[in-house]
């Protein structure tokens, strides 16, 4: 018989089915027990009333893997409106050791550093997998919103032979003798690319050997990363940015319903065109000091308040952030070439995305290069390719894990990552 999956069991009614899944819950009451079976999908109420599978399921632990053959019965009340009846119970595996928490009750009250430690059972919670359900959809939307456009999935090295942002932290590592380094970002492949497809994206992990503690940071996270040639300037790669977040919000509205209802979330809507502000008008508006060469979170913070007061956006650009702040790579605007043709967005207060236009000349590398005081022999390979005809082009990226905490309201990015990696986190 094939299983049926509890979500299912609705088109079952009055026949005989086969369920899977986990020991979610057992109530034993004094002429009744019942037993919540979780599978992937939901849960699903076994009534057992026969004392000879009874006894058997006092036996059972919670977390413990069974299977039940029973009769999918109506009933308005059970998960589902379906129960089954008159069921046969039979473990797949030995009794289950109990996790340190308990998985049925609505909330996981263990502290996240338990929760962390005990990942592969406390992922199980639905709240910590509907945060996963979300991230899948949002990635799947991504890849079809830049489908559409007529974008090529590449995938790029993740050990390359030298820094991509200019001397930023690395993780080095020995690749046969030789030095090497984890990648920061996909950047330098990516612009390459460009010169084969025009557009290009990838989804992909990146690392950063920041020693940061905070709760928005990771040292290894998973990037969404986007390029594209042929454009007039940076306000081309914003209006294709705007699509794509539109997307990714869509599909995670169609793919991941149930999750969002269990996390109680509405996504946003993306503005037709999200509203935009200068580096030096974000400065005042965040009443930060004019010479300030970078925003700080309560500086995102003040313009998300801002966005959302003014404009009724969870989202806004910031653009034309200092050169000076800005990796060699960034196009500078050429009315204010102190400023870049760069941007960020951010939601809901948060930088969320990164982005603006590239340099696409050659001579204009070398300058740079120069110009800060490094060599180009660490980028040789990288800026042969500008000798050889490379187009306008700019990109972004997307921090999904970012985006995923940003959208469900979770306190700690390492509340919607699966098994994360930080300053102190190597297991499990």
């Amino acid at each position: 018989m094939q299983r049926t999956l509890s979500q299912h069991l609705a088109t079952q009614v009055g026949s005989t089915v086969r369920i899977a899944g986990w020991v979610h819950r057992r109530r034993l009451l004094k002429s009744v027990a019942f037993l919540i079976v979780r599978d992937a999908t939901g849960l699903a109420q076994v009534v057992v009333t026969d004392p000879a599978v009874r006894a058997e399921l006092e036996k059972l632990t919670e977390e413990t893997v069974v299977e039940v053959t029973a009769t999918a019965t109506a009933n308005d009340t059970a998960p589902t409106g379906v129960e089954l009846t008159d069921p046969t119970v039979r473990p797949l595996g030995p009794p289950a050791v109990p996790p340190p928490f308990d998985l049925y009750r609505p909330a996981l009250t263990a502290s996240l550093p338990t929760q962390l430690d005990h990942a592969p059972t406390a992922l199980r919670h639905p709240t910590r997998s509907a945060a996963l359900r979300i991230s899948a959809a949002a990635v799947t939307g991504f890849r079809a919103a830049l489908d559409a456009q007529d974008f090529v999935e590449v995938h790029t090295p993740k050990v390359v032979s030298s820094s991509t942002e200019s001397g930023a932290n690395v993780f080095a590592l020995d690749w046969f003798g030789r030095p090497a380094y984890l990648a920061q970002s996909p950047q330098f492949y990516k612009q390459l690319m460009v010169g084969v497809f025009e557009r290009v994206y990838e989804v992909g992990p990146v690392f950063r050997a920041e020693p940061h503690d905070t709760v928005r940071h990771l040292a290894q996270y998973t990037s969404l990363d986007a390029e594209l040639g042929f454009i007039a300037g940076h306000r081309d790669v914003m209006r294709v940015l705007r699509d794509t977040v539109a997307g990714m919000l869509g599909a995670v509205g169609e793919r991941a319903a149930g999750a969002l209802a269990t996390l109680g979330v509405t996504p946003p809507q993306v503005p037709a065109e999200i509203p935009a502000v200068h580096f030096t008008e974000a400065l005042r508006i965040a009443d930060a000091p004019a010479d300030e060469p970078d925003l700080a979170p309560a500086h995102e913070r003040a313009l998300g308040e801002w966005a959302r007061r003014e404009h009724g956006s969870d989202f806004l650009f910031v653009t034309g952030y200092p050169m000076a702040k800005r990796p060699f790579y960034t196009h500078p605007d050429p009315a204010r070439p102190a400023y870049s043709n760069g941007f960020d967005l951010l939601f809901r207060g948060l930088e969320l995305v990164t982005g603006g236009q590239r340099l696409h000349r050659h001579a204009d590398y070398l300058a740079t290069l120069a110009a800060r005081g490094e060599s180009t022999e660490p980028y040789a390979g990288y800026l042969d390719a500008f000798r050889h005809g490379m187009p306008p082009h700019g990109g972004f990226a997307i921090g999904l894990e970012r985006f995923v905490a940003r959208l469900v309201g979770a306190a700690n990015i390492r509340e919607v990552t699966a098994f994360p990696r930080d300053l102190h986190r190597l297991t499990p």
